[in-house]
């Protein structure tokens, strides 16, 4: 059990430690306490070490000892004799100095001290409090071991320690007690000098005793739970990492975690001793969990990290290409000038790489010598200050596919270089330095909403930031409607039949009711192609929405169930001339999206009023095919047609009345209507005579676990903002998913289960698939998917649910943690409210999927 410096500075900690280590002995355990300096103490001792004024060492010898004798009245113990050996020793090294040991030998043993003098005080508390505890000197344990080309700098003040299990340590230790104490940061090396770890070095000794011991695992105590998919102060949303092996978190420790030092992780990889985080202040939690390679789990993005301060050098000479010993003869200045390389990145003529402040002294003098050499044989570029971000999950190459909206991010900003890891854990882009704060918290919410971060996997991922510490401006996620209020419903209309969709009328109620909070909208229309049930449009029509249709069926259906003062919107898209011509008969407001309409049907719209759709020239949403703006968009008039449209309007008579766009579906940025609101009324002045604009729908409903959800108050905030500049131009909206979708569900029963692969791949079958919901096979939709006979079980396995349609896409949901199946459990997908029925399809001759209203 190691605890840091913060973790033994005060009585109340000590408390703390006595009652974590009590609790382990009742386990049956015995332990060893690692533990770092009194926190600021090694500092403290760093600067005595810089006082050449012996005087001033002695003085700061003294505050040093004062500090451990007030702790010491706190906990109302006499100085114990290992501690005033330690203190004489500390005293006796100040009024020496450097002079009889050496500059670097002297220092390392006073920085020692640090870890010496806490531990003896430890020992005393734990053994005074009733847990009799052996003082253990970690010098008599850990032998440095000396390696090629280490200076005299390096072997005293970063040393290596080679940590194989050792029997006759384990039994020399169980001859003298059952609970030990001793210290971090520090060995002996093969002369009988002390030595000190370097950075991390006290994680990194408690995985040393954790291997020469063979523990049952090693316990890093520290001020959070554990390690997080992102940095916590930076995205409050980040997810704590519940199990990692060795690889994976040594990748997200060096690429900019500081919770855990990555050195500490080599050392238990070959006994294979498990580690384990912990939060000292909230031992209940869970934590992190650290061992090996462990293979039943879906491939996913583990965590995004930063890496501030990071200098590139870019060398360039055509002389390099295929030249014997170019490289070497580059590499040779580094080492000359001790500089460690980091990533590296390669051309016929150019080589890159990218140095770490931490572990480089990267001043500017450094830099200077560097290029000054390197400019003998090549041309330099020096860039900073830059930043490395970096993604990590084991299996990176196979994620590819989904990480086409994150990579998107960066085609917007200027990368200096992207490097991706050998060894499959890593993909590192380096941009400038000043664009990481803002890009962290965005792309991991981007990489939820790709499924590249497997937030639904219970077994990895736990609780977030803000969920655990209670920080954040985060909104909570929304109640699912079906969890336990009508469970029991839903039960018995599985056992009855299935498939069944089945629709919760509140629920569409309450969206409806949420999006009339939007005071600067004037007038909402319900997107009618998520779903076209009339109790549905009933519903909605006696909240006082409008109707969007896209097709004359939709149109028909609306205009049958809902009242004559619901306002109708026609928004067709490539249709045949007879559906406008159709159109004109009723009361819908007509919309046109292409020149092509007035080019050849101009007598068709002559003397009316239209609604001109617009391509504001970019996409968004959570897919490709769910973008609808762009070149590779087959919707809405480019902006530079608009002239053109204009002039054909004024020929046949025709009055651009509203103009309208809509992006792309399944956003979760409040200001992205803002913006096109913003950019249509801005065309809206050069028309004169539009008085509605339509900023389109498209409102993201999260899906996966830890997801953000839209924040109405903040989009009402962005809309009326912009509505201010623009006062005179009513604003529609026509939002269908973000009203129904969360609504209805489809439930669908077990039929069997099958393996392949020895085992590793297994099959969960229902007796549904893409013919009632295509949405997974046709744009990678996810939906939680979850066995509602067995709720509350534990999940344990992970399966692929697939229907019995004959195509191999025909999945729903791929690598789902579940509860093990039986025949004829109802499982329920959820969120299958919007584009569920109304995409569905008789393939196969299958049976449709019935629907059922709940009021």
């Amino acid at each position: 059990m190691k605890f840091g410096g913060t973790s033994v500075a005060t009585l109340p900690r000590w408390q703390n430690i006595l009652e974590l280590v009590a609790s382990r002995r009742a386990e049956g355990a015995r332990v060893l306490v690692v533990v770092s300096a009194l926190s600021g103490i090694t500092d403290a001792l760093k600067q005595m070490c810089a006082q050449e004024d012996k005087g001033k060492r002695i003085e700061a010898a003294k505050a040093i000892a004062q500090r451990h004798y007030d702790l010491l009245d706190h906990m109302q113990l006499a100085v114990p004799g290992t501690l005033a050996d330690r203190l004489a020793e500390l005293a006796q090294l100040a009024e020496d100095g450097p002079s009889l040991l050496g500059e670097l030998a002297w220092s390392a043993l006073v920085q020692a001290h640090g870890e010496l003098m806490s531990s003896a005080l430890g020992s005393a508390f734990l053994t005074h409090s009733g847990l009799p505890t052996q003082w253990v000197d970690a010098r008599d344990c850990l032998s440095a071991i000396a390696l090629p080309n280490q200076n005299e700098r390096t072997k005293l003040l970063s040393a290596m320690v080679e940590a194989k299990p050792d029997p006759a340590l384990n039994a020399r230790l169980a001859e003298l007690g059952e609970v030990f104490i001793t210290q971090g940061f520090i060995a002996r090396e093969s002369q009988g000098r002390t030595v000190l770890l370097g950075r991390g070095g006290s994680d990194t000794s408690a995985s040393y005793f954790g291997a020469l011991l063979k523990a049952q695992r090693v316990e890093i105590w520290t001020d959070v739970a554990g390690m997080f998919t992102a940095n916590p102060r930076q995205v409050p949303s980040a997810r704590l990492l519940q199990r990692l092996d060795y690889e994976e978190a040594q990748e997200i420790a060096s690429t900019g975690a500081k919770v855990l030092h990555p050195r500490c992780l080599s050392p238990l990889r070959e006994p294979r001793v498990p580690l384990l985080i912990k939060d000292t202040n909230r031992p209940e939690l869970e934590g992190t969990f650290i061992g090996p390679e462990v293979r039943e789990h879906a491939p996913s993005v583990k965590a995004i990290s930063a890496r501030k301060g990071i200098t590139l050098v870019s060398m360039e000479s055509v002389g390099m290409w295929q030249q014997v010993g170019f490289l070497a003869d580059v590499f040779a200045n580094f080492k000359q000038h001790g500089l460690s390389v980091d990533m590296i990145g390669s051309a016929e003529t150019n080589v890159t790489v990218s140095l770490d402040p931490t572990e480089n002294l990267l001043d500017s003098d450094a830099l200077a010598a560097l290029a000054s050499d390197l400019a003998k044989v090549c041309r330099v570029k020096v860039i900073a200050p830059c930043a490395a971000i970096t993604l990590v999950g084991r299996g990176m190459r196979s994620m590819l596919h989904t990480l086409s909206t994150v990579l998107a991010e960066f085609g917007q900003l200027r990368v200096h270089m992207i490097s991706q890891s050998s060894n499959n854990l890593n993909l590192t882009f380096v941009v400038d330095e000043s664009v990481v704060d803002e890009l962290l918290p965005h792309l991991h919410e981007l990489l939820i909403t790709a499924g590249a971060l497997r937030t639904d996997d219970s077994a990895l991922f736990g609780p977030s930031w803000q969920a655990l510490y209670g920080s954040g401006e985060v909104l909570p996620p929304a109640a699912s409607w079906w969890r336990d209020g009508r469970r029991a419903d839903l039960l018995k209309l599985g056992a009855e039949h299935t498939p069944r969709y089945v629709y919760h009328l509140p629920t569409v109620r309450q969206q409806a009711r949420e999006l009339k909070t939007l005071a600067a909208v004037d007038r909402l229309h319900y997107a009618v192609k998520a779903n076209t049930h009339p109790a549905i449009l009933k519903a909605l029509a006696e909240e006082g929405f409008g109707f969007e249709c896209v097709s004359p069926g939709e149109l028909k259906a609306v205009m049958a169930v809902v009242p004559e003062s619901a306002p109708l919107l026609f928004t067709p898209n490539f249709a045949p001339r007879e559906d406008y011509e159709w159109a004109l008969t009723t009361r819908a407001t007509l919309s046109l999206d292409s020149i092509y309409q007035l080019e050849h049907w101009g007598e068709v719209f002559r003397g009316r009023e239209v609604v001109l759709r617009l391509d504001l020239g970019r996409g968004l949403g959570h897919h490709e095919k769910v973008r609808t703006g762009g070149s590779g968009s087959k919707f809405g008039l480019p902006v530079e047609q608009l002239d053109a449209f204009l002039r054909l309007a004024d020929t046949h008579g025709v009055t651009v009345r509203g103009l309208h766009a809509h992006l792309g579906s399944g956003i979760l940025d409040d200001g992205h209507w803002g913006e096109v609101y913003g950019q249509l009324a801005s065309i809206a002045e050069r028309i004169g005579s539009v008085t509605f604009l339509d900023i389109g729908g498209g409102l993201g409903v999260p899906s996966h676990p830890g997801e953000a959800r839209l924040d109405i108050a903040a989009l009402d905030k962005v809309l009326r903002e912009v509505k201010a500049a623009y006062p005179h131009y009513q604003l529609w909206m026509e939002p269908g998913r973000y009203l129904v979708a969360e609504a209805g569900v489809l439930l669908t029963r077990v039929t069997q289960t099958k393996g392949k692969g020895n085992g590793t791949i297994r099959y969960l079958g229902v007796d549904t698939g893409m013919n009632s919901l295509i949405r997974p096979a046709l744009y990678e939709a996810w939906h939680e998917i979850v066995n509602l006979s067995r709720l509350d079980e534990e999940a344990t396995a992970l399966f692929q649910v697939v229907g019995p349609i004959c195509e191999s896409g025909d999945v729903l949901g791929t690598d789902r943690r579940l509860p093990e199946p039986q025949e004829g459990d109802v499982m329920l997908v959820a969120q299958a409210g919007a584009y569920g029925k109304v995409m569905s399809s008789p393939y196969n001759l299958r049976d449709e999927a019935e629907e059922i209203i709940l009021e």
